[in-house]
């Protein structure tokens, strides 16, 4: 087992540059992590244990809402490896640290079929399983063989299977039981090399398809779909502070879809089994009339009611406290109860 050497760490670190929402705030100590060893090492490491801890991605999925006191790890784990292929798929296994989208970009530009669906989605690999990323008709839970952890606790590596990972929407182990116990170093795809399950079903990608006079599409044909879409809707968190979709999409009883929906014939809705329908919660947030609103540095996006923003200067305090008030708005207009994506740090 390696030493963890204290020298790494560094002190009052601006983090404005490491969080999607571009909020100004310093973490007190701050180390990165470039290998399995380096973690356990770090772990295990009397700093380690005596210190609170927040562990670091893409920043992403994070809303920082003050000073972080405590050590910020960086997860800086790369490399992707082929291990096995065939005729008909690939398997991978891909570091934490990697860009989720230029992965992505990697596996479409060599015609591998599975990720691209979830093109330019911000963040790094190893929040991928975390949140069950998906869009446009597809989750990672569908192409995930495994998920290698190590544990904070012990320093112990661990593989979690996809059953053991206890996928949902928006969901896993990792948010669940899991919750905080491991780091994820890496994870294990499979993908298919021809006779591609491409879905072109969800949202506008059909459409977008058409308009590009493209009648079979290829894997490219739609990531680039996806991206155009997206780049569409969604503001560059490089350009604006945001961290996408603020809230999960809401899963409510057939019984109450119905009852709303007779003072808004509009209501609009998704199949989601055993008597439930999922409803879009930017119609949720649109309705209540917040779409577009500014409150000086802050707002909800002009074309996303999903993505709060942050403008320049704005306050993670504020964002949450407008989130609280979003939130709010929809129980006592709905009684539909809207539950954050984003992982608020205070």
């Amino acid at each position: 087992m390696e030493f963890f050497d204290p020298m790494t760490i560094l002190e009052n670190v601006d983090l404005q540059s490491l969080n999607t929402f571009g909020i100004d705030v310093l973490g007190s100590k701050f180390t990165t992590i470039t290998s399995v060893k380096e973690a356990q090492a770090l772990f295990l490491s009397p700093l380690f244990k005596n210190s609170k801890h927040l562990i670091l991605g893409g920043g992403s999925n994070v809303l920082f809402t003050k000073n972080f006191e405590g050590l910020i790890v960086k997860v800086e784990l790369r490399g992707i490896e082929t291990l096995t292929e065939d005729d008909n798929t690939v398997t991978l296994k891909v570091g934490a640290g990697e860009i989720w989208h230029q992965f992505v970009l990697h596996c479409v530009e060599r015609n591998w079929g599975g990720v691209e669906n979830l093109s330019l989605i911000p963040g790094t690999v190893g929040a991928a399983p975390i949140q069950n990323i998906g869009a446009y008709g597809v989750e990672i839970k569908g192409i995930i063989v495994g998920v290698e952890g190590v544990e904070i606790n012990t320093g112990k590596v661990t593989t979690f299977s996809n059953a053991e990972c206890k996928f949902g929407y928006r969901d896993s182990i990792f948010k669940q039981n899991a919750k905080g116990k491991y780091l994820i170093s890496s994870i294990t795809l499979k993908l298919t090399k021809k006779n591609h399950q491409l879905n072109t079903s969800y949202g506008a990608i059909e459409e977008t398809l058409k308009q590009r006079g493209i009648l079979h599409p290829t894997v490219k044909d739609i990531s680039d779909a996806v991206i155009h879409i997206r780049r569409s809707k969604l503001p560059d968190p490089e350009v604006i502070g945001n961290a996408g979709s603020f809230f999960k999409n809401p899963t409510i009883e057939v019984k109450l879809y119905e009852s709303i929906k007779k003072d808004h014939p509009s209501f609009p809705s998704y199949p989601s089994g055993d008597g439930l329908v999922k409803i879009p919660a930017a119609w949720l947030i649109e309705q209540c009339g917040w779409k577009g609103k500014t409150f000086d540095a802050i707002g909800v996006h002009k074309n996303q009611a999903l993505v709060l923003v942050n403008y320049g200067g704005g306050d993670g305090n504020q964002i949450w406290q407008l989130a609280l008030d979003i939130k709010a708005s929809v129980q006592q207009k709905f009684d539909i109860n809207l539950q954050p994506e984003v992982n608020v740090i205070d």
